[in-house]
C-alpha cells in the first residue's frame, strides 16, 4: 500500500504512534508537512497569524525532522500552496494515494481539515498523541468533561489514569514514493534553511532558541529533557516556576511540545524516572500538575470547539463592552500594548521581551493578558491572536483556554482574573531587575 504521512504538530520520530502505524501498514510512504502555514494569513486585528520567531523555531524543528528522515532513507516534502488541504488532495489523487496517516488534534480548524480530506474520498487514520492521556482512557465522556481543572485533576488521579509508555522511534521507514511528476507545483523537498531573516539573537532571552542548545529540533529537545531531569532543578520547581529571568526557573519544555519535537509522555516518563532516582516531592508533582493542565485545555477544546474563539466564550452572560471605547481607541490601545508602550513599566517590559525573543514567562503572560483585558478593556481575542503570532510555544488549546480563563469566559466561574501590575511587580520583581533588563526593546 502507498500512503501519505502528514506531519502536523508532531515534528518528531520518537513516541509517534501514528507514524509507527503508517510504517507498519505501508509499503511506500510520502512524508509531507504544510510549511509556513498561516504565515501570511492576516488576523482581524491587522497582523499575520504566524510571526518571524514562530517561523524560525518551527523551521529548526523541520530541519531536525528532515535530517532524521534522511538517516532512514526517506525525505520530508513540504506543501507550499496557499490552499494546502486541496493541494494534498490533488497530490493524493494524481498518484493513487488513498490513505493519509496523521495525529488527531483538538482545534476546530485542525478537525475541519481532516473532514475535508475524508469528504474528498481519502481514508484518514488519525491517532491522539498530542496530550498525556488518550480520550478513551478518561473517566468521563468528552461532553461531561469537568470545566474546573481541580475536578478534572481529581477525577484523573482518583481513577489512577496514567500516560502510556512512550514508544521508540522507528528504525527505518517504508520506501519513499517515487513521484511520477518531478515538477509538482505545490510540493517541494524540504530545504534546511533559517526560515526567517527578521530574527536575531538576544542575550537576555529566557529561551535562547537561536543558540545551539535551545533549537527546536527533536535531538535538541531530547537532550534538554535529559539534562533537566539529570539536574536537581525539578526538586525545586514549584518554588522557582514564577521566575522571569534566565533559563532555569522553569522546565522550558513548552516550545518543543508546541511543535511536537518532544512528546508529553516522554516528559512524564522522564519525570517518573527522576522521582525514582532523586525522590518525589511537591515540586516534582507540580510538573505533572502543569502537564495535566495542558491536557485539560485540549479536552475542553475537543468539547467546546469554536465557542472558545467567541468573545463570550463559555460564559452564560455576555461579556460587558465599554460603550465609550471606540474601535479606533481600542486599536490604538492594542498597538501600544504590542509595542510595550502602555506606560506601565512592568507590563511594557514583558511585551518588549515577547517581541524581542518570542518567549515570555508564565507569570508575565498572565500579567500582560490581564492588563489588556481588564485595564485597557480590549477584546481578549486580540491578545490571544497576538500570542499566536508571537510565541514560539503557541498551542491553540492552551492559548485560547488561558486567555478565556483570565477574561472570565473560560473554565473559571469567578468572572476572570485581574492582576494588579504594581503589586505583581513588588512581589515578583522587587528590585526592578526584570524591568531594567527590558527597559529597552
Amino acid at each position: 500500500m502507498k500512503a501519505i504521512y502528514w506531519f502536523r504538530q508532531d515534528l518528531r520520530l520518537h513516541d509517534n504512534p501514528a507514524l509507527l502505524q503508517a510504517c507498519e501498514m505501508s509499503e511506500q510512504l510520502l512524508p509531507v508537512v504544510f510549511a509556513g502555514q498561516h504565515s501570511t494569513e492576516m488576523t482581524p486585528w491587522g497582523f499575520e497569524r504566524k510571526g518571524p520567531h514562530r517561523l524560525a523555531f518551527e523551521n529548526q524543528a523541520l530541519n531536525g525532522l528532515s535530517k532524521s528522515l534522511e538517516q532512514r532513507s526517506s525525505h520530508l516534502y513540504q506543501i507550499t500552496d496557499v490552499a494546502p488541504i486541496q493541494a494534498l488532495i490533488d497530490l493524493a489523487k494524481r498518484h493513487g494515494l488513498e490513505m493519509v496517516f496523521c495525529e488527531s488534534l483538538p482545534g476546530p480548524e485542525e478537525q475541519q481539515a481532516v473532514r475535508e480530506l475524508q469528504a474528498a474520498g481519502l481514508t484518514v487514520i488519525q491517532i491522539e498523541q498530542a496530550g498525556l492521556l488518550e480520550v478513551a482512557d478518561l473517566p468521563f465522556i468528552i461532553d461531561k468533561t469537568p470545566l474546573m481543572f481541580t475536578e478534572f485533576r481529581k477525577a484523573i488521579e482518583s481513577n489512577e489514569v496514567v500516560p502510556c509508555t512512550p514508544l521508540p522511534a522507528p528504525d527505518h521507514l517504508p520506501k519513499l514514493i517515487e513521484l511520477e511528476n518531478a515538477q509538482e507545483p505545490a510540493l517541494q523537498p524540504h530545504q534546511t534553511t533559517m526560515a526567517a531573516d527578521a530574527v536575531s539573537a538576544d542575550s537576555r532571552s529566557a529561551f535562547p532558541y537561536l543558540s545551539q542548545d535551545w533549537q527546536g529540533d527533536e535531538p535538541t529537545g531530547l537532550a534538554h529533557l535529559d539534562r533537566y531531569f539529570a539536574s536537581d532543578l525539578p526538586q525545586h520547581y514549584k518554588g522557582t516556576r514564577n521566575g522571569m529571568m534566565g533559563t532555569d526557573y522553569s522546565t522550558k519544555f513548552s516550545p518543543w511540545l508546541a511543535v511536537g519535537s518532544l512528546s508529553p509522555r516522554s516528559i512524564y516518563a522522564a519525570l517518573v524516572d527522576h522521582e525514582n532516582r532523586q525522590g518525589a516531592n511537591d515540586d516534582t508533582y507540580w510538573i505533572w500538575f502543569e502537564l495535566l493542565w495542558r491536557d485539560h485545555f485540549q479536552v475542553l477544546m475537543r468539547r467546546f470547539g469554536n465557542r472558545l474563539f467567541h468573545r463570550n466564550g463559555l460564559a452564560k452572560q455576555p461579556r460587558p463592552i465599554n460603550p465609550n471605547l471606540t474601535d479606533k481607541k481600542a486599536h490604538a490601545r492594542l498597538q501600544h500594548w504590542i509595542a510595550g508602550q502602555t506606560g506601565q513599566p512592568f507590563i511594557d517590559a514583558g511585551m518588549r521581551e515577547l517581541a524581542a525573543t518570542g518567549y515570555l514567562s508564565n507569570r508575565m503572560r498572565q500579567n500582560v493578558a490581564s492588563y489588556l483585558i481588564h485595564d485597557l478593556e480590549v477584546d481578549w481575542r486580540a491578545g490571544a491572536a497576538w500570542f499566536e503570532h508571537a510565541l514560539i510555544d503557541y498551542a491553540v488549546s492552551s492559548n485560547q483556554g488561558n486567555w478565556a480563563y483570565i477574561a472570565g469566559v473560560g473554565s473559571d466561574p469567578r468572572g476572570g482574573r485581574r492582576f494588579n501590575p504594581a503589586k505583581q511587580a513588588r512581589d515578583y520583581d522587587p528590585d526592578a531587575s526584570y524591568q531594567q533588563l527590558w527597559a529597552t526593546a
